[in-house]
């Protein structure tokens, strides 16, 4: 697997996606929950950022995370270490080539991956024949094109797209959330269900307006303000008005919205 990681490999990144794990943890995990002796594949564990929910969620179930960088897997395990976990287990691994035997896992679980991949049908395609007869997997992804906010902003629309456009062109799709269904459904899996989670921020949540709305959204697009304007997405005057005007909606009287999906299938 070639696709590069458009938010890039640092500490800022690595803060953003704890900040953003914390915070949408019952939202997004509230309901994931496998029973007791299970042997769940997280596939793209990057740096245990998820892992941690999914560790304290599922005591009693066997966690085999695995990422394509070495790095990530160093900062899972020992964020996994530091807080007390004893039922996962780290190993370095791209998706497209693992080396499980088929039929290993009960479950996987993916999440904010597909978003990345230039080919993900295939993906879920290889991770299939890792699930035993009956058992499931579980994706969860972002929609950028589900965002809206007051007050509205030409600025902040475009600002945003230009991160849609350098995950383009790394091969990722960032409005991948609204596909789901079609690409379970074309990697073969069964039964698939989709429940679409919205993130809604206004000024009566101050921990969603710190830590979603700021910490991890205007984090991300501030975190690819750079990349955009080398690109020659856009002039560097004109996201900064974006990256503005998105901190606007954090203001008393602002609203910002976003939409996940979670999707849930079954190997028949």
């Amino acid at each position: 697997m070639n696709n590069k990681y458009v938010h890039g490999y640092n500490q800022r990144e690595n803060i953003r996606l704890q900040d953003q794990a914390s915070t949408l943890a019952d939202l997004l995990h509230s309901d994931t929950l496998y029973p007791a002796g299970s042997c769940v594949l997280e596939a793209g564990c990057g740096v245990g950022a998820q892992t941690v929910t999914l560790a304290k969620n599922n005591p009693e179930a066997h966690i085999t995370s695995i990422d394509i960088s070495e790095a990530s897997v160093v900062d899972a395990k020992q964020r996994i270490e530091s807080k007390g976990f004893s039922n996962v287990c780290f190993q370095q691994g791209d998706i497209f080539n693992l080396s499980f035997e088929p039929e290993s896992f009960d479950h996987v679980f993916v999440c904010f991956v597909l978003e990345h991949l230039s080919k993900p049908v295939e993906a879920l395609t290889v991770l299939k024949k890792f699930i035993k007869p009956g058992g499931t997997i579980t994706v969860i992804e972002g929609d950028h094109g589900s965002t809206y906010f007051h007050p509205d902003s030409v600025h902040a629309h475009r600002a945003i797209q230009c991160q849609v456009d350098l995950q383009k062109q790394s091969g990722g799709n960032a409005n991948i959330g609204r596909e789901l269904f079609p690409l379970l459904c074309s990697a073969g899996f069964d039964s698939v269900r989709v429940s679409p989670r919205m993130v809604y921020v206004d000024a009566s949540r101050p921990e969603l307006v710190d830590g979603f709305t700021q910490k991890t959204f205007i984090a991300m697009i501030e975190g690819i303000r750079d990349a955009a304007i080398d690109a020659g997405m856009i002039a560097p005057a004109k996201i900064d008005s974006g990256i503005r005007d998105l901190y606007r909606t954090t203001e008393d009287d602002g609203v910002f919205c976003y939409t996940f999906f979670k999707a849930v299938a079954e190997k028949g």
